[in-house]
């Protein structure tokens, strides 16, 4: 599917299990460097499935077709309960962009097709969890309209 200049769109199937756990395992390890990834196998367990859309990005090749053994880029959307209004949406679940391929507007052109697949299926808003310290990700959120809309409190209990 054509998607931006040099690169190409798939949609994800349930065959793609293994890539996943590899995707988000790389995405973790990036995020929290030296913390356990034992539970990343289990969150997609937990959640993969028809219900849950993924979206895979490809680097398109000169002279060749597109290489897909190593995507460069995916969306991965689950679902969610607003607590004010009880309403189902769309939630992120993992957007992952490899950083060779950063800044060129792939983690925009992703959301924006998760976006045009929530409100396809009637959704009214899409939402995702951010960490207060990723200021590239925050800065790209509030860029797309995204607005905090509630704040995540933590305490070790060591």
């Amino acid at each position: 599917m054509s998607f931006l200049p040099g690169y190409c769109l798939q949609r994800g199937s349930g065959l793609d299990r293994a890539l996943l756990v590899k995707v988000m395992r790389r995405t973790h390890s990036e995020i929290s460097p030296g913390q356990s990834l034992s539970h990343v196998s289990a969150t997609v367990d937990q959640h993969f499935s028809s219900e849950t859309p993924l979206w895979w990005v490809y680097a398109d090749k000169p002279g060749e077709e597109s290489q897909r053994d190593s995507p460069v880029a995916c969306l991965w959307l689950g679902n969610a309960v607003d607590q004010r209004s009880g309403e189902r949406h769309a939630y992120v679940l993992l957007l992952f962009v490899e950083p060779a391929h950063r800044r060129r507007g792939l983690a925009t052109a992703l959301l924006e097709q998760g976006q045009r697949w929530a409100q396809q299926r009637g959704d009214r808003q899409i939402a995702l969890q951010v960490l207060s310290s990723n200021e590239a990700a925050l800065k790209l959120y509030q860029k797309l309209g995204y607005t905090p809309a509630s704040v995540l409190m933590t305490r070790s209990l060591d």
